[in-house]
């Protein structure tokens, strides 16, 4: 049984290839194009409004400074809270070609595996990035109450974040191999959280954020691989 270090290293292993950096170029690009368009949207709404106040004083001298200093702010802010909510729900769309690159290279005899239909990948992606935006905002309070405690709040945002990386990470995989809902699923709940909470710690580091969810989706298609059970009818035990 291939433990969480072992599938971490198997996967950074192959961040060089060809597959998985066309899927982190795609992603990136994705990604950040969103925010681009986020904070385009947040620098008309402030500049209108400061355009408004700053008429209405008689002064509207430095509006574009203004409204582009408070747009930084925001979007700085609400990046570092939203980028792996945003980063992990791109990635759902391109998880399948991380994952067959995973396959053809260490289980080629999985690597057939029909993929998810886009449907049901789009109709996923949803689905974690309304799960993430609920636990953050669920999240939310109980940070503030610990924000005192100097790192209480980042703690209570991480372990949050844990549980939700966690079992998408595993659903990455897991879906294109599980023949009925009634399978229990390979990664057992404190492997899903040590999983999803070393993804959490990369995604909060400027740089490694942009590479950890490919990251994370190899390293638990490993641990899928090598934890999920044998197929029916099969006497061999999983590699």
């Amino acid at each position: 049984m291939m433990s969480l270090p072992s599938a971490l290293l198997l996967a950074f292993g192959q961040l060089s290839d060809t597959a998985i950096l066309k899927v982190l170029g795609k992603s990136l690009a994705i990604t950040l194009a969103i925010f681009a368009v986020i904070g385009a949207l947040v620098w008309w709404v402030v500049a209108e409004e400061i355009t408004s106040f700053a008429g209405a004083m008689g002064d509207d001298d430095y509006t574009g400074i203004f409204a582009t200093l408070i747009t930084v702010l925001i979007v700085g802010f609400g990046g570092w809270l939203l980028f792996r909510i945003i980063a992990l729900a791109v990635i759902q769309f391109f998880a399948d070609e991380v994952v067959r690159a995973v396959e053809r290279k260490h289980y080629p005899g999985d690597a057939n595996t029909p993929g998810l239909p886009f449907k049901t990948e789009l109709r996923h992606s949803i689905r974690a990035a309304a799960r993430a935006l609920g636990v953050n905002l669920l999240a939310a309070p109980i940070a503030l109450l610990l924000l005192f405690t100097g790192i209480g709040s980042a703690l209570v945002f991480w372990a949050a974040n844990a549980f939700l990386l966690g079992r998408e990470l595993q659903d990455m995989v897991w879906l294109r191999h599980q023949h009925d809902d009634s399978e229990v699923t390979p990664i057992n709940g404190l492997n899903r959280f040590a999983l999803g909470g070393v993804i959490a710690l990369l995604l909060a580091v400027p740089f490694a954020n942009f590479f950890a969810p490919i990251l994370g989706a190899a390293a638990a298609t490993h641990l899928v691989h090598n934890r999920k059970p044998a197929p029916h009818g099969s006497k061999d035990a999983p590699a």
